[in-house]
Order: C-alpha cells, then sequence, then structure tokens
C-alpha cells in the first residue's frame, strides 16, 4: 500500500470490528479523529482469515480518504478489536493477515471484550480490571497489575456460554413455541413475539423464520420485546432475563477470581447492546448479585463506541501525551 501524503506517520488506526457491525478511525497521536467509516460484521469464523480481513480494506480505505488522500495510507499503529477473535491461535491468524496489509508500521489483535475494557478504564496508569460484554453473544476478559489476563474461549454453548442478545432471542422462542402448542409454560411471549413481526401466532412466526421470509438478523429484534414482557411480570419472561444477569456475574467473579482481584477494589466494565440498554430487571439483579459475591467490585457501564477502547489501545501503543486521551475521550462523549 502506498503512503498517503495527507495522512500524518504519526497517526494511529482503530478498528473495531463487531459480529454485526465495524467501525474504523484515523486518529492523530494528539488524540485528534481524523476520519471515521463504518462496515458490517467481521466472521473470520465463517470465512476464514483471509477473506475476513480482506473485508476491512474499503473501509480502511475509506477512512484514508475521508481524512483527505486518495487511498490506504501507512500509520505508526494499527490496533484492532476484533469480534470472534477469541482462541490465541485465531488472534495469531488475525495478526498475520492485518500485518501483510501493511496499514501500519506494527499491528496488534485483540479480542474485541479488551475495547471494552480499555475503553472503561482510566488512563496514564497500569490497566486493571475486567470487562463484560453483552450484545449479539456474551464474553469477558480481565486485566491484572504485570499485564496478567483471564478470558474465555467464549465460542458457544460448546466452551460453557449463555446469553446474549441473539441467545436470548433463541431461548424466548423456545418457551414461546413450547407455551403456544402446549407443551410448556404460559408465557405472553408466545403472544408478544409474533405480533413484533405482524403475524398471527407462533405457528406463523416458527414458519417465517424457518423459510426465511424473516431475515436472520431480525431475530435480533425480539430481545427487546423479551425484556418488554419481564418487565409486565411474566414469570418465564424474567426467569430468562435472571438468568442472563447471573451468567453476566458468573463471568465477572470468576474472572476477578482467577486474577486474585476479588479483595481489590476493581473496576467491572459492563457494556454491548444488552446491557448498555439499561433493562431495571437486568441491571438491578446484576448490581445486586456483584455487590454479594464480590463486594469490592465496582461496576461502570460504557454506552461508548467500543472502537474508542480499539483507539485507547493505540495511543497506548504510541506512547501519546496525556492531553491526547482527554481530546480522544472528549470527542467521543465521554470524560
Amino acid at each position: 500500500m502506498g503512503l498517503n501524503p495527507a495522512v500524518p506517520q504519526s497517526a494511529v488506526l482503530a478498528i473495531d470490528a463487531g459480529n454485526s457491525k465495524t467501525d474504523v478511525a484515523l486518529v492523530g497521536v494528539d488524540g485528534t479523529v481524523l476520519a471515521t467509516a463504518r462496515g458490517g460484521g467481521f466472521h473470520p469464523h465463517l470465512v476464514g482469515a483471509e477473506r475476513a480481513v480482506a473485508t476491512l480494506a474499503p473501509l480502511v480505505a475509506e477512512t484514508a480518504a475521508r481524512a483527505g488522500g486518495d487511498g490506504p495510507t501507512r500509520v505508526r499503529h494499527v490496533s484492532a478489536c476484533l469480534a470472534n477473535a477469541d482462541l490465541p491461535a485465531e488472534e495469531q491468524r488475525l495478526t498475520e493477515q492485518l500485518t501483510a496489509r501493511a496499514w501500519g508500521e506494527t499491528a496488534t489483535v485483540a479480542n474485541d471484550t479488551f475495547a471494552l475494557l480499555r475503553a472503561g478504564l482510566g488512563d496514564g496508569r497500569e490497566p486493571v480490571g475486567v470487562a463484560v460484554v453483552c450484545g449479539a453473544g456474551i464474553n469477558c476478559a480481565g486485566l491484572a497489575p504485570g499485564g496478567r489476563t483471564a478470558r474465555f474461549p467464549a465460542v458457544g454453548r460448546i466452551s460453557g456460554d449463555w446469553g446474549g442478545g441473539a441467545f436470548l432471542a433463541d431461548e424466548a422462542l423456545w418457551w414461546a413455541a413450547r407455551a403456544a402448542d402446549g407443551r410448556g409454560e404460559p408465557t405472553a411471549l408466545a403472544a408478544a413475539l409474533p405480533a413484533r413481526f405482524g403475524l398471527a401466532g407462533m405457528y406463523e412466526l416458527i414458519e417465517a423464520l424457518h423459510l426465511g421470509r424473516i431475515p436472520g438478523e431480525r431475530r435480533h429484534d425480539m430481545a427487546p420485546v423479551l425484556f418488554s414482557v419481564a418487565e409486565a411480570g411474566d414469570r418465564i419472561a424474567r426467569r430468562i432475563v435472571a438468568r442472563q444477569a447471573d451468567e453476566v456475574v458468573a463471568l465477572a467473579v470468576t474472572a476477578l477470581a482467577r486474577l486474585e482481584l476479588l479483595e481489590e477494589e476493581t473496576p467491572v466494565v459492563l457494556g454491548g447492546g444488552v446491557l448498555a440498554a439499561r433493562h431495571p430487571l437486568l441491571d438491578d439483579r446484576i448490581r445486586t448479585l456483584l455487590a454479594a459475591r464480590a463486594p469490592k467490585a465496582v461496576p461502570r457501564l460504557v454506552t461508548a463506541p467500543p472502537v474508542l477502547g480499539a483507539a485507547l489501545l493505540a495511543l497506548d501503543h504510541a506512547g501519546a501525551p496525556p492531553s491526547s486521551y482527554v481530546r480522544l475521550r472528549a470527542q467521543y462523549g465521554v470524560a
């Protein structure tokens, strides 16, 4: 890739690639956001590392062009926080592909949970804390003094995962289907879920999903219905929401214990679409359980775009001055 003279070589490139969307930001080492771009989801587990990284190329080029150039640039450092980079071997393959693109003098890859964690921690000191992201899926990562980490495979039910928006939608569907045909307990979900799509009942919803008349990505529309039904008092929906809270806390407490931080005042950063929505039933139970199981944990909800965390990690790597962090955070509306 040729050097883009319109972009300073002291800039860094931040990439946050999630299951449903990808954000790219070109940031000066002074913390100024020079340009951004957004694209679709990032799925190396489905298409392979090479093809997945190739999908980032148009976004990198678009970002450079918006900064005033006419093509990709070579920056000081590329910080990529990527969904589905769940295992060290996956991170290694993605790092190799990202390095081969030569968008930066250096490049690092981390699971996107680390972007949330970095965004929720302070600047100018050794990062210590735990983050739980509950968006389309669920994951957790933690950092202890000395750089020790705690993380989970987070590849679905085979790695013990429970929760996230997609999972909650399927769980709500399961209970609603059984309620509708008599195999399970009654639940208002059996009427509320098909109504969300303008359908008469669960049979019609099941048929529409099975035959593809409702796109798979629209399953995410069902998670808000679940929370609404739970807030109205439905026992089944409330049980599902309670289980989600239990899983968030189980991840956080396990990571704190692994890192020997249970006896230290430690931030527990919460983020992702499900948690950022601040559903009272979910939020209250998480905070109550955390207070009981990890009294010194300090929960912090982060709603800023995760690309902020990737950009902060890039500034860390570039040795940016304190003023850069203040400027960058201000541009994303956080202190």
